[in-house]
């Protein structure tokens, strides 16, 4: 598929996650809440998670942002529900990686994640993408120490 018609099929996935959120909310009662904020550019995301027995059973997110932000967070909350926790912190690595440019393992299935591959090119942004998955990694215990 030719570069920009595949940026622009990239772009409307965004906009779509960004307009038609999926796990827009909070989860009541007896779940993992994280709040983070990017004070770069104010993306600010209200995490909530629901994990039992090691299964992230549901995640939902509020939040306000730019649209990489909030489509990010609405990927991201697809991608890990009914995941281990060691899965849903392997894909924030791989999505870790994806935004700094690294070459990943072209078996692992990315999904609508794929459209914030070209992200990577813009270095201010990177904070937007990642704000969601460095909540989850927070609320799961995993975040790498730096």
């Amino acid at each position: 598929m030719p570069t920009n018609k595949l940026d622009q099929l990239y772009r409307s996935v965004i906009m779509d996650h960004y307009k038609n959120p999926r796990n827009k909310g909070v989860l009541e009662e007896n779940n993992i809440t994280i709040d983070m904020n990017n004070p770069t550019c104010g993306d600010v995301i209200h995490l909530t998670l629901n994990v039992e027995d090691g299964i992230v059973q549901d995640a939902k997110f509020e939040g306000e942002g730019c649209s990489i932000s909030m489509a990010s967070a609405s990927m991201m909350t697809q991608m890990i529900k009914n995941k281990d926790i060691d899965t849903a912190v392997k894909y924030a690595h791989v999505f870790s990686d994806i935004m700094l440019g690294k070459e990943i393992d072209e078996s692992i299935d990315l999904g609508d994640l794929e459209a914030l591959s070209g992200v990577a090119k813009f270095p201010a942004r990177i904070k937007c993408a990642t704000l969601a998955w460095k909540a989850m990694e927070k609320g799961l215990g995993s975040e790498d120490e730096q």
